[in-house]
């Protein structure tokens, strides 16, 4: 079977039902059977994203989705990335590089460029790759979105792309969210619709059956295959939607020593890069909770504030809730804190903030004696070969910020951040990844917390992780999921299916 420039579009009910991983699941599956597959994700909306290597930024789930295909991170992957603000602006990244903000209400003004660009992409990778696997954004049943859409079925007809819908089942309603996706498109679109993907399911597949079997006969449609809910499959989140469902972050394990070390990650309402906290995650003895009032952070060990895509308006939102004083108060008893990115720029004395909130000089929580300064150009960072301080192998990270460091009295941390006392502050995303500098942190983070039965692990591999984690959703897809079915609609297309009345008109 041949399945040269064929390419497949992925949707989903709902935000966060699972397209990003079923991406990736079958990027690592096609990969393992040697066929040159590359990811696709037209529009993103996310404050998770990921330097390239162009040293473009695209969203954390494509780089994701690249490593699965063996690929490096591309801007090739996500040339349209929106990074909210606020509750009515996106920063507007396209192929890599900021180039303004756009509003709700304007983007539309955009539409015509941005789906050439998007167009040509698709294009140029189809060409290169023996299979695309495009990822949709949102829903498609977005219909009040639909004339302005170059990410879900505007893409679909524009490229003539089949479409299988992935829906979580965990949530409740899914047969009717299927049903209903379908139903309220207009007949062209419904046609590239061509079947479902049940995921995260729990219980015995024989109760499901009827109801995929009564599916089929309302839509003319096949369910490709019910995916199993894994507790396995919670690393890299495509965006916050994730953090905001689920308070303790992944599965904590038993810890090797006698205590517990307790990580309370405050849940800023512009969070960026949450995905920083994972590694800590993935540690024996390490429990992980977001946190969104002081009450929350009573009982911590460690406090880390992640990075922020509005970070004067996420420092102003820590000293309204009073968590600005609770973290204060921690870092005074000796308790560590951690500062990511804009988490680290709110630990210093001063902002100076024009360019992405305007709002000039602004006092930080004075933790670390050093200010911060915003440039209009962002700094865009891939590290790979860069020699920490007492480490013999390089360390990996990235960088994504306006804010520069221009003023330190503080100890040096690695080469990659300042430090006072048990408060550390970088603007380096994945430090933690690195398994050395997270292990040496830890023990000096339990030490000063006063957590001396609190063992370091010395067996975790987080990168190890993040691709076995990749492993496990391919190997789902090929145990649960008809995969020959999927595989003849990147070769053939969209076979000629009935359209489902009545419809919704917009």
């Amino acid at each position: 079977m041949t399945t040269a420039g064929g390419a497949l579009l992925v949707a989903g009910t709902t935000s966060d039902a699972g397209k990003s991983m079923v991406v990736a699941g079958l990027c690592r599956l096609l990969a393992r059977k040697g066929i040159r597959v590359a990811p696709f994700k037209a529009q993103n909306m996310s404050n998770n994203s990921a330097v390239t290597v162009e040293g473009g930024e695209i969203g954390r789930a494509q780089a994701m989705q690249a490593r699965a295909a063996g690929l490096a991170p591309s801007v090739r992957f996500n040339p349209v990335l929106l990074k909210p603000g606020s509750d009515r602006t996106s920063q507007l990244v396209v192929r890599g590089s900021v180039v303004g903000t756009v509003g709700a209400k304007d983007y539309f003004t955009h539409r015509e460029r941005l789906s050439t660009v998007v167009a040509d992409e698709l294009r140029t990778l189809r060409n290169e790759f023996d299979a695309v696997i495009v990822e949709g954004a949102g829903s498609p049943a977005e219909i009040n979105l639909r004339a302005t859409d170059i990410a879900n079925m505007g893409l679909a007809r524009a490229a003539d792309l089949p479409v299988v819908i992935v829906g979580d089942i965990d949530r409740g309603g899914l047969l009717a969210h299927l049903y209903g996706t379908v139903a309220v498109l207009e007949p062209e679109d419904q046609r590239l619709i061509c079947g479902f993907l049940v995921n995260k399911f729990r219980g015995d597949p024989a109760l499901l059956a009827p109801g995929l079997t009564q599916l089929r006969d309302l839509t003319g449609r096949p369910t490709y295959g019910v995916i199993p809910y894994s507790d396995g499959l919670w690393l890299d989140a495509e965006d916050s939607v994730s953090v905001l469902a689920h308070r303790v972050v992944g599965d904590p394990q038993t810890p090797r020593g006698q205590q517990w070390l307790r990580v309370a990650a405050i849940r800023l309402p512009r969070i960026s890069n949450s995905t920083d906290v994972e590694a800590l995650a993935c540690e024996p003895g390490v429990l992980v909770r977001w946190a969104g009032d002081p009450a929350e952070l009573a009982d911590a060990d460690v406090i880390v504030i992640p990075g922020s895509k509005a970070t004067v308006a996420d420092l102003a939102w820590l000293r309204e809730r009073g968590l600005a004083d609770a973290v204060v108060a921690h870092a005074r008893l000796g308790k560590p804190v951690l500062g990511v990115c804009g988490g680290f720029q709110m630990l210093c004395s001063r902002i100076d903030d024009s360019v992405e909130s305007q709002a000039g000089h602004v006092d930080g929580l004075a933790l670390l004696d050093a200010d911060i300064e915003f440039a209009p150009e962002k700094t865009l960072c891939h590290h790979g070969d860069h020699q920490g301080g007492h480490h013999e192998a390089p360390l990996h990270g990235y960088e994504i910020h306006h804010g520069r460091l221009r003023r330190s009295t503080e100890d040096d941390w690695l080469g990659v951040g300042i430090r006072r006392g048990a408060v550390y502050g970088t603007h380096w995303h994945g430090l933690l990844d690195n398994d050395d500098v997270r292990r040496r942190w830890l023990t000096a983070a339990a030490a000063a917390a006063g957590r001396d039965g609190f063992v370091v692990a010395d067996d975790v591999d987080v990168r190890g992780r993040r691709d076995a984690q990749l492993d496990v959703m391919a190997d789902l897809i090929t145990s649960h999921v008809d995969v020959a079915a999927v595989l003849a609609l990147l070769e053939h297309g969209p076979p000629r299916l009935p359209t489902i009345a009545p419809r919704l008109t917009p």
